[in-house]
């Protein structure tokens, strides 16, 4: 069981990167409304993430209603996944409706030898 979050004051990032694997269980509703970000990164390309995104997902739109406030986030995740399509069809409205843009790329940087997928952020 989880102890309970000390009382105090949002904190507010411009980027947070949000854990993976079974430690992605610990961000939940409350995680979000105290750590306030510009930039979400959702990392973690593995078979564990998969059973643990969408109630982290769904945290983040629970969470955000809860500011109070109009600041525009963005969804950054660094890999493709069926649940994640599925939430962003799902949500798509609820994430308009709380100003939550999911970024997704097509363009590839390739680096000594190698070749990913990549997005740009500027602040």
């Amino acid at each position: 069981s989880r102890a309970a979050a000390p009382p105090g004051p949002p904190v507010y990032v411009d980027l947070a990167y949000l854990p993976g694997s079974w430690s992605a269980r610990t961000v939940d509703e409350e995680f979000f409304r105290r750590v306030r970000a510009l930039c979400y990164v959702v990392s973690g390309d593995d078979h564990l993430k998969e059973g643990v995104l969408r109630p982290l997902l769904d945290a983040l739109l629970s969470g955000k209603h809860q500011w109070g406030i109009d600041i525009q986030v963005t969804l950054i995740p660094t890999f493709d996944s069926l649940v994640m399509h599925e939430w962003y069809q799902e949500t798509h409205e609820r994430q308009q409706e709380l100003g939550i843009t999911v970024l997704g790329s097509n363009s590839t940087v390739a680096m000594q030898d190698e070749t990913f997928p990549a997005c740009k952020v500027e602040f």
